[in-house]
C-alpha cells in the first residue's frame, strides 16, 4: 500500500513543535505584554533583535545566489530599518552607542555569521524561525506594546509587517518554497535540528535579557 508523502514543511512543523519551551526569558515576555515592565526593558529588547537580524540580513546577502536558498531571500522585507527606526525613537539618535549585545546575543549572532552565512539549510532554517515566527506574532504583540505603553507606529514598527500585505498567502507561499526546495533526508534532519537550535538561541537571549532586567532593578534598590 503507498503511504502519502508528508510534505516537508508539515514535518519540520511537526518536529519542532515541541522546541517552544518554557524559561526565565518567558517571564520577560510575558511582563513585557501585560505591561509591567519597563520602556527601557523593551528597548533593551529592539536592541538585541537588532544585533540578530544584522547578522541575519548578513547571512542573507551571502546566501542570495546559492540556488536552494535564494527563494528564502526577503531583502524587501528586512526588519534592519524597523528596529534602527524603534532604536532612534526609544534611545535617541546615538543609540548605536547605547546598545550592546548580551553574552546570549552574541552566540545567536555567531551562529549566524557562521553556519547561516554559509550552509543553505542552517540559513533557511533560521530565517525560517524568525521570518515566520516574528510574522506571526507581529501583530497581536504590536497592539498589546501600543496599549500598554502608549506607542503609536513610532516604537513598534519591528512588528509591524507593512511590505506583507496578507499574512496568510505569505505563509503559504513560504511552505511551499520550503516543500519545493531539493531536500535530501540529511538535509531535512540538519534543518530540523537547526531549527530547535535556533529556538533554543532565542530563549537564551530572552533568559539573558530577564536577567539582565533584575540586575537592572537589583542595582537601582540597592542606590
Amino acid at each position: 500500500m503507498a503511504h502519502d508523502v508528508v510534505p516537508f514543511s508539515e514535518f519540520l512543523r511537526a518536529r519542532t513543535t515541541s522546541c517552544h519551551g518554557t524559561s526565565s526569558g518567558a517571564d520577560f515576555m510575558t511582563d513585557l505584554l501585560r505591561g509591567t515592565c519597563g520602556v527601557d526593558d523593551y528597548a533593551q529588547l529592539v536592541a538585541q533583535y537588532w544585533f540578530v537580524y544584522r547578522a541575519l540580513d548578513g547571512a542573507s546577502s551571502a546566501m542570495a545566489a546559492h540556488p536552494v536558498a535564494a527563494p528564502f531571500v526577503t531583502t524587501g522585507m528586512s526588519r534592519l530599518p524597523a528596529l534602527e527606526s524603534d532604536l532612534e525613537f526609544l534611545l535617541g539618535d546615538a543609540w548605536r552607542d547605547r546598545v550592546t549585545a548580551l553574552p546570549a546575543t552574541r552566540e545567536y549572532v555567531e551562529r549566524l555569521e557562521t553556519v547561516a552565512a554559509t550552509s543553505a539549510g542552517a540559513f533557511v532554517a533560521h530565517h525560517y524561525t524568525r521570518y515566520l515566527g516574528d510574522l506571526s506574532c507581529g501583530r497581536f504583540i504590536s497592539t498589546l506594546l501600543q496599549k500598554h505603553y502608549g506607542f503609536d507606529v513610532n516604537g513598534v514598527g519591528f512588528y509591524v509587517f507593512a511590505e506583507v500585505a496578507d499574512p496568510a498567502c505569505f505563509r503559504a507561499t513560504y511552505r511551499e518554497q520550503l516543500d519545493a526546495a531539493p531536500w535530501t533526508d540529511a538535509d531535512k534532519e540538519a534543518v530540523v535540528a537547526e531549527v530547535a537550535l535556533a529556538h533554543s538561541l532565542d530563549t537564551r537571549l530572552l533568559d539573558g535579557l530577564e536577567a539582565d532586567r533584575r540586575a537592572r532593578r537589583a542595582a537601582a534598590s540597592a542606590a
